[in-house]
């Protein structure tokens, strides 16, 4: 589907913080808060806006504390349907939340949350190495998250939000978000 370039910025401001009021976005983009909602409804009906995730830094929550872990996957491809039989066999876990393929040295990239180093041993041992066209699998355990989806952890939302270039205007304006608002401090 092709987008206009006001369609264009809003994508590009609800990706970088889905919290933004609308009245803000409207503001950022030079439009009406009216047009600004009709555009996020038309991109979520059309499933370009495909969810809202909040991004949770559990190691701050007590009891919380998950164990996160990155594997690689080696897979022999099917003959008919290459890697994404093995894949959908692989996502339909629970214990998966997020899986890609890849290109380089392993072909599937798999990302699985447990509660334990033990959990997520079983769940390779038990589960992921016995599916079919598997050949091999290689765990990395993450120690410390420090940036994730481009937000970095342990700062705040206030400060400079960032720079925004309207559509029908070659003038950059930079925003300010202050716990109030997004407000243009520079134009």
């Amino acid at each position: 589907m092709k987008l206009s370039g006001e369609e264009l910025e809003v994508l590009s401001i609800l990706e970088e913080n889905h919290k933004i009021p609308v009245e803000d976005i409207a503001l950022m983009v030079n439009s009406s808060v009216e047009d600004v909602t009709a555009i996020i409804k038309k991109l979520e009906d059309e499933q370009i806006i495909v969810s809202y995730p909040a991004l949770i830094d559990w190691s701050k929550v007590v009891g919380k504390e998950n164990i996160v872990a990155m594997i690689d996957v080696k897979v022999t491809p099917k003959r008919g349907v290459g890697f994404d039989d093995v894949a959908e066999r692989i996502y339909r876990f629970p214990e998966v939340t997020s899986l890609y393929l890849m290109s380089g040295a392993y072909d599937l990239s798999i990302t699985i949350e447990g509660k334990t180093m033990s959990e997520i041993a079983r769940f390779v041992s038990e589960k992921l190495s016995t599916i079919d066209n598997v050949i091999s699998t290689t765990t990395h355990f993450m120690l410390k998250k420090y940036k994730h989806d481009g937000v970095i952890f342990g700062e705040t939302m206030t400060g400079i939000v960032g720079w925004w270039f309207h559509h029908d205007e070659r003038t950059p304006t930079l925003f300010s978000r202050n716990g109030k608002g997004t407000k243009a401090i520079w134009n």
